[in-house]
C-alpha cells in the first residue's frame, strides 16, 4: 500500500501537548522483548535527537521571529516523542547492557542500509563503518562477560553474531581521512539522502551516550575502552555526517527531518512486533504528519519550491531489522582490511595513518587489545557467538 506523508493529515499541533500521566510510559521487559524493539526504541531515540538539535541550531541561525516561534513550538512536542521513546528502554538494564543494544542498532542499521543503498560510494561509506562498529561489539561483550559475569546473547539473543570485526586498533585515523565526499541534493536519490540522515543520527547518538557514560564505571578498563570507542564515534559522525550535502537551505534539511521521521515511524509501526509499542509508533507519525506539513508550508514559502521537488510522494521500503549475518561474514572475508585515505578507502596502511598510530598508542596497547587480554585470563576463554561457524578469516579464529 502508498503512502504519501505529504497528503496526509496528522493530529493537530495543539492537541498534541501530552500531560506527565501520558507521558509515563511503562518500559519494555529486560527478558521478554524483542532484540529488535530495543533496537527500535535506540534508533527512534537518536533520530528525535538529531532532529531536536537540528531545530536548536535552526533557531540560533534565524532571524524570523514568528518561524523561531514555530520551531520552538514543533520543537517541544518532539522533546516530549524523544522522552516518551528513551523512557521506553528498562532501569533495570546496567550502561553496558544499553551499550550492547546500542552497538547491535549500529551493526544491523547500517548494514540494512548499505544492503539497500543504491549509490556505490555512500554503499562503501556504510559497509566501511558496519565492520567497526561490529568490532565494537565484541569488544563490548568481552567486558561485559569480565566485570557482570554475563553473556551477550542476554541482549542481542542470536540475531547479531559476536566476533571479531575490522581491530578496534585500526579505527584510529587521522582526521582529514575520516571526511567523505558528500552526495549530490540535484540528482541523488531521495532515498540516498534518508539513509545518510538516518545512520548519522544513530551514529551520533552513540558518540553523545558514550561521552557521558564512560566515566560512570570504576574498573580502569571500563573507563579507558569508553574513551578509546568514544573517539571513534566522533570519527564516525564525521564520516557519515560528511555524506550530507551542505548546500542544502535550512528549509530543505527541516524538511528532510520530518519526512525522515515520518519514515522510520511509519516502518517501525509496519515492522514492530510488540503491540503496545506499535501504538506509540503510530501516535507519533500521526504527530509527525503535522511536523511534516509545516516543514512543507515553510519549505514553500522560503524555498519558493513544491516539497515533492525534494522529497519522494510515497514512502520507501520500510526500514527493517533483521539479521545481516551472511552479509557481515562477506564483509568480514572481502574489506577487513581496508582504511580511509583522502575521500577515498586504500587496502594498505599509508604514511599518515601509521604516523598517528605511533602518536596516539604511545608505545602501547590500546585499551580494546586489553580488554580481550583480560577476559581470556579472567574468565579462561574470549567471548564469542560464532551461530554461522567458525570465523570468516582463518587469522581471526580461536585455535
Amino acid at each position: 500500500m502508498t503512502f504519501n506523508p505529504l497528503q496526509e493529515r496528522g493530529i493537530p499541533l495543539d492537541r498534541q501537548l501530552r500531560n506527565w500521566r501520558e507521558l509515563n510510559v511503562a518500559p519494555i521487559d529486560p527478558d521478554r522483548a524483542d532484540p529488535y524493539t530495543r533496537c527500535r526504541i535506540i534508533t527512534m531515540n537518536g533520530i528525535e535527537i538529531e532532529s531536536i538539535m537540528f531545530s536548536h541550531h535552526f533557531a540560533r541561525r534565524c532571524p524570523d521571529l514568528e518561524v523561531r516561534q514555530r520551531l520552538a513550538e514543533v520543537r517541544y512536542i518532539e522533546a516530549q516523542q524523544q522522552k516518551a521513546v528513551n523512557w521506553l528502554l528498562p532501569g533495570l538494564a546496567s550502561v553496558l547492557e544499553t551499550t550492547l543494544a546500542y552497538e547491535q542498532v549500529a551493526v544491523d542499521l547500517t548494514a540494512w542500509v548499505a544492503r539497500m543503498e543504491p549509490d556505490p560510494y555512500l554503499k562503501q561509506a556504510y559497509q566501511f563503518g558496519v565492520l567497526e562498529d561490529f568490532d565494537h561489539l565484541y569488544r563490548y561483550a568481552n567486558l561485559y562477560e569480565m566485570i557482570e559475569h554475563r553473556k551477550a546473547e542476554k541482549i542481542v539473543d542470536q540475531l547479531t553474531e559476536v566476533m571479531p570485526g575490522r581491530p578496534t586498533k585500526m579505527h584510529h585515523r587521522h582526521p582529514v581521512d575520516n571526511v567523505r565526499e558528500h552526495y549530490d541534493r540535484e540528482t541523488a536519490q531521495a532515498i540516498s539522502k534518508l539513509h545518510a540522515l538516518t545512520v548519522m543520527s544513530a551514529e551520533q547518538q552513540t558518540m553523545n551516550f558514550y561521552m557521558n557514560v564512560g566515566p560512570m564505571y570504576m574498573e580502569p578498563i571500563a573507563r579507558q575502552l569508553y574513551q578509546e570507542i568514544g573517539l571513534i564515534e566522533e570519527e564516525h559522525v564525521t564520516h557519515y555526517e560528511s555524506l550530507l550535502d551542505p548546500s542544502e537551505s535550512w528549509w530543505e534539511q527541516w524538511l528532510n527531518h520530518e519526512y525522515n521521521e515520518c519514515y522510520l515511524y511509519h516502518s517501525f509501526m509496519e515492522t514492530e512486533s510488540d503491540p503496545r509499542i506499535r501504538a506509540i509508533w503510530e501516535l507519533h507519525l500521526n504527530m509527525e504528519l503535522e511536523h511534516l506539513r509545516i516543514a512543507a508550508d515553510m519549505f514553500r514559502q522560503h524555498d519558493g519550491r513544491d516539497p515533492e521537488q525534494s522529497v519522494p510522494r510515497e514512502l520507501p521500503k520500510p526500514v527493517t531489522f533483521e539479521p545481516n549475518k551472511e552479509y557481515l561474514r562477506e564483509l568480514l572475508a572481502t574489506q577487513i582490511d581496508y582504511t580511509t585515505l583522502g575521500t577515498g578507502y586504500v587496502q594498505e596502511a599509508h604514511e599518515r595513518f601509521q604516523r598517528w598510530q605511533e602518536q596516539l598508542m604511545g608505545g602501547e596497547e590500546p585499551p580494546s587489545e586489553r580488554v580481550i587480554a583480560e577476559n581470556r585470563a579472567k574468565s579462561g576463554e574470549e567471548y564469542r557467538l560464532e551461530t554461522e561457524g567458525t570465523h570468516p578469516l582463518y587469522s581471526l579464529r580461536t585455535h
